[in-house]
């Protein structure tokens, strides 16, 4: 394995995966490595559908292999530490990787153990998630085999990919229960603080859960699971019911994991006081080590984090990168844009975009806030091929 690139880039996700090809694209010349260890790779967006039976789960998995940008070279190691002051990165097998430029785009990393019982009983025991490949299918059998009581959705007190998805999955339930008259409470249990963050789409949202009748339940998170007896335990972490236990039994209970920057980050140089890679939110330079950009999940933004997000993210940092190596001032500048299609119910959905001050920012010439037939059909069918043929590849 060759010691040193130019270029290395950490993660083999979206974020790692298009920017490598947005910098071949703009010079093929360039000496650029992908660093990580999976073998597959997976367009998890469309876990909610596999979760609300839309979807096969077959179809959001390819090799690795099959996506890495031609041009670029593919290192099979997981990162172990990062020595920025001496531009190397220790990789798992103990070697030493050398580059003059980096980029840090590792995900976000799914912290199960956090929630006591909650690996244990997860695909067992009404206990579901749609975020991972293994368990997703799962969510669609519990949904199908509730036939009354509690079916609970929760959402942790931490920044997770895709906000929206706790919420998603609990309408798609939610519509099934009603289309088939099951007789099923619908439950929100959330360490957040409302139910969006932007008014315009918090506004219709609040109709659904009316709609759909749904308890919700602020300021709380999920702190363990007895899957036998199906009961969860919730603390609260607010001002008003700060420590207060909740002990909710239930028929199904989606859980979304808490969530956190991954230990290999955390535990670094390059991480700010949260454990996110410290960025400057417009350009994406690290704050301190100006050879170093982050972008995607991982990176310290104020910001929902989306595939979305990321497709913005990405040209900026190639082109301050670029102009970086050119010895020309940063002019790329992200605004803090954020996608999130919100599934509310069957073949309908809210397309909620917008920036860093949670101020709308919408691509087409029509309400996004209003449910439309049209948005679900383009987050069943359009977002997955894009993404596989536009996105990755570079070209979008």
């Amino acid at each position: 394995m060759k010691a040193h690139h130019n270029i290395v880039i950490v993660g083999g996700g979206n974020a790692g995966i298009s920017t490598a090809a947005q910098l071949l694209r703009q010079d093929s010349t360039l000496d650029v490595a992908i660093l990580d260890g999976s073998k597959k790779h997976y367009y998890q967006p469309a876990w909610t559908l596999v979760g609300g039976g839309e979807f096969n789960i077959q179809d959001t998995a390819r090799d690795e292999a099959s996506v890495i940008p031609t041009g670029a070279k593919w290192i099979q190691q997981m990162v172990s530490a990062f020595l920025p002051e001496e531009n190397t990165i220790t990789l798992a097998d103990g070697s030493t990787l050398g580059y003059n430029y980096l980029i840090v785009a590792p995900g976000i990393q799914l912290n199960w153990s956090d929630v006591k019982g909650l690996k244990e009983n997860l695909g067992k025991n009404g206990v579901c998630s749609n975020y991972s490949f293994e368990s997703a299918p799962y969510t669609w059998e519990c949904i199908q085999n509730t036939k009354g009581g509690k079916a609970l959705f929760t959402n942790p007190n931490t920044p997770i990919k895709c906000g929206g998805a706790p919420q998603k999955i609990m309408y798609l339930a939610a519509d099934y229960f009603k289309k088939h008259q099951v007789s099923t409470q619908v439950e929100l249990w959330s360490g957040g603080t409302r139910v969006f963050g932007v008014e315009k789409y918090e506004n219709t949202l609040k109709k659904v859960i009316a709609r759909y009748g749904i308890h919700t339940q602020f300021f709380v998170k999920l702190a363990e699971i007895d899957g036998p007896a199906k009961k969860a335990k919730f603390v609260g972490i607010g001002e008003g019911n700060k420590d207060q236990e909740y002990w909710v039994e239930y028929d199904m209970i989606h859980v979304t994991p808490p969530q956190s920057a991954p230990d290999f980050i955390k535990n670094s140089p390059l991480a700010n006081a949260t454990g996110w890679v410290d960025v400057e939110k417009f350009t994406l330079q690290h704050v301190k080590y100006k050879n170093i950009f982050g972008c995607g999940d991982a990176a310290g933004l104020p910001v929902s984090r989306t595939g979305a997000a990321i497709r913005k993210q990405v040209p900026v940092l190639v082109e301050n990168l670029l102009a970086l190596m050119k010895g020309e001032p940063l002019k790329g500048v992200y605004s803090g844009y954020s996608s999130c299609p919100i599934i509310t119910g069957y073949d309908q959905l809210v397309l909620a975009e917008f920036d860093y001050n949670n101020n709308p920012m919408e691509t087409f010439p029509f309400d996004q806030s209003k449910e439309r037939w049209s948005m679900y059909q383009m987050k069943k069918y359009l977002l997955p091929y894009l993404y596989w043929n536009q996105i990755l590849p570079g070209r979008m």
